[in-house]
């Protein structure tokens, strides 16, 4: 057994080598002007870069335009990146940085336009960005779950948004994203401590912002409801009853 987890030990090692080595000739060809690179780095990290700005702005043509300006950020900035972190936390840091300062710029600028037109994403030229209930899609179920667990992500989606920064982000980056608390650190410049902190209050609020929902369709969509937990509890102690009572006699005789 100990030989076999030594194995596992040194291939996880000799990968985690290998990816290192991979992404430091990649920062050296970014570093050094590849087109070829850029093109890779476009390729991989736009998708995941625009899905991540999308759930923090909200608003497609805007998470368009801030993942432009992130990528903009990312190439003019390639020259200070050292390796202290790993290019994809270094992305994901500017792209939050980005994020959550269109956001602020919305608030203070644009909320009070209406606007008549259907947003239009000019960036994506694939299928519209994954948001939560896209993640999470599952092509297997019947139409008739197909259309519950819809339901169900898009409230999700919903309440996720009402969530105040920066809790939200904090969620998104680690169950959505499934970043590590130490990678969400690097992301957010924030200890592993207020990093924890802000998930276990972020599911808490999302938690009580569904409860009324899930209280009222949990049943019927197959739900774990406050009132469902309860009666599982009551009829477990009705079970163990007869065997208690017949213990108790048995020790009373």
């Amino acid at each position: 057994m100990k030989a076999m987890a030594g194995a596992t030990t040194l291939a996880e090692l000799a990968s985690a080598l290998a990816n290192a080595t991979e992404e430091s000739s990649i920062v050296a060809e970014l570093k050094s002007g590849s087109e070829e690179a850029y093109s890779w780095l476009i390729a991989h990290y736009h998708q995941q870069v625009y899905s991540l700005v999308y759930r923090i702005v909200n608003n497609p043509a805007d998470a368009a335009d801030t993942t432009q300006e992130v990528f903009l950020k990312i190439f003019r900035g390639m020259s200070h990146f050292h390796g202290e972190s790993s290019l994809k936390t270094w992305i994901y840091r500017i792209a939050v940085h980005e994020a959550c300062n269109s956001k602020r710029w919305w608030f203070r600028h644009k909320r009070r336009e209406t606007s008549l037109e259907p947003v239009v994403d000019e960036m994506n030229d694939g299928p519209p960005a994954q948001g939560l209930k896209d993640s999470l899609q599952d092509h297997g179920d019947s139409p008739f779950e197909s259309l519950a667990h819809e339901e169900v992500r898009a409230r999700v989606e919903e309440e996720l948004r009402q969530v105040p920064e920066p809790y939200r982000t904090t969620v998104i980056l680690r169950d959505i994203e499934d970043l590590s608390y130490e990678e969400i650190a690097e992301v957010t410049r924030a200890s592993l401590g207020t990093v924890k902190s802000r998930l276990t209050r972020g599911r808490e609020m999302l938690k009580k912002r569904l409860q009324p929902y899930v209280n009222e369709v949990g049943q019927e969509m197959g739900l774990a409801t406050e009132r469902n937990v309860e009666a599982n509890d009551r009829e477990r102690s009705k079970a163990k009853m007869p065997g208690m009572r017949r213990a108790n006699v048995e020790v009373m005789s």
